[in-house]
């Protein structure tokens, strides 16, 4: 067939590690021979961050802000071991933080069913789909390790530099640490009101949880906030749809999960969402069978793969071994960014090509073609990744 003409680029951001190489094979055998690609390239890769001061990651982000839509493949937050293996002047922040904080997005992350692979949890029947808070919390949190005995206080200014509260937070031992987390009205709202509209494109209940009753001012304005727009401005369509919102404490929420069928929206706080992610998409199959979507408040995308870069499996890979990573969640990203694209120009066509990619790699999972990760849980055995991938574009082809 000939090439599909995109009208608007996408903002393309490269990564690091195995990803990277998985990426571009990606690009090679499902994307190039089908559509006349076109992006805006910035390559986030630890060197070229380091390279750029991370001047890279802010310009990305606001390439996406500019595009509207944008694709990223799986990088590096440094630690101490990666400073030293990688010569870095620094540690750089998370790109991924960066680039939430940049587009004040919720994260929606949502497993990837596929035939054959059935989740551990055995009343699960359908995706849970986890909404994740992306600003905020220990995030941007500043931490602090006591040198010598003290007091830690919380203590909040106004602009002139008054002290309009000062509580104290604990007496502390050298090698004591503390940590002091914000976050902001604005955010907290945007982050409910993507929710909210979310299930209701979606059609399907909102569960919210936290820990007010523990954290009564911090947690409890996110509770409140839930509350007050649910009653404003949401519950109408909810009814209308014959969806539910629910709020829960956060352990009582894990619990629900457990006995539940799915089929819902689970909408977390940072760092709940965070762990919360990872664990559904394990029990449903993998890590790399989760599809991740940033949403901004103002209708940005980033699409994105959930797991990291497979660092263990680089290096087998630099070691000259052949490998078998799941791209699927990668090429979910993709699909996921070419489908929003030809929503947002009204190019059909390109949207039809995203959706036949997804339901290729559905399909090719279904006839047993799979990679290691997912190779133990319906006894088949393991194809590498460059034949999973070619067997996805066999099914396209057909």
């Amino acid at each position: 067939m000939e090439p599909i003409r995109m009208k608007n680029p996408i903002a393309e951001l490269d990564g690091d590690e195995m990803t990277r190489i998985v990426w571009k094979q990606i690009k090679e055998e499902l994307l190039l021979p089908f559509v006349e690609l076109d992006t805006e390239y910035y390559d986030l890769g630890l060197e070229n961050r380091e390279r750029t001061g991370d001047q890279v990651t802010i310009e990305a982000a606001e390439a996406i802000k500019r595009l509207g839509v944008g694709v990223k493949c799986a990088t590096i937050t440094p630690n101490a071991q990666r400073m030293e293996e990688y010569g870095l002047s620094k540690l750089w922040k998370s790109p991924n933080a960066t680039i939430r904080s940049m587009l004040d997005g919720t994260v929606f992350r949502k497993p990837i069913i596929a035939p054959g692979i059935a989740p551990l949890v055995s009343s699960w029947r359908k995706p849970i789909t986890i909404a994740r808070h992306a600003f905020g919390d220990i995030y941007k949190a500043a931490e602090y390790k006591a040198e010598e005995p003290g007091t830690a206080e919380l203590v909040y200014k106004d602009r002139e530099g008054n002290i309009l509260s000062a509580s104290k937070i604990a007496d502390l031992d050298s090698g004591d640490v503390i940590m002091g987390q914000f976050n902001t009205e604005d955010s907290i709202r945007s982050f409910a009101s993507s929710c909210f509209n979310y299930a209701i494109s979606a059609g399907e209940d909102l569960w919210f949880s936290a820990k007010d009753t523990i954290s009564k001012i911090y947690d409890h304005r996110f509770r409140d906030i839930f509350e007050e727009l649910y009653e404003t401005r949401y519950k109408a369509d909810f009814e209308r749809l014959g969806i539910n919102y629910r709020y829960m404490l956060i352990d009582s929420a894990a619990a629900g999960i457990m006995r539940s069928e799915g089929g819902f929206i689970w909408a977390c706080k940072n760092y709940d969402g965070d762990v919360m992610s990872d664990l559904i998409s394990a029990a449903f199959g993998s890590i790399a069978m989760m599809s991740s979507v940033l949403v901004s408040p103002d209708g940005k995308y980033e699409f994105e793969a959930a797991h990291g870069t497979i660092t263990d499996l680089y290096y087998r890979y630099k070691n000259g071994e052949t490998v078998s990573v799941n791209p699927t969640a990668m090429i979910f990203a993709w699909t996921g960014a070419l489908a929003k694209r030809g929503e947002l120009d009204d190019t059909p066509e390109l949207t039809a090509f995203a959706k036949a990619i997804e339901k290729a790699c559905i399909d090719t999972i279904g006839d047993g073609t799979v990679t290691g990760d997912l190779a133990p849980l319906c006894g088949k055995k393991a194809s590498d990744t460059l034949t999973f991938l070619k067997a996805v574009r066999k099914h396209v082809e057909i």
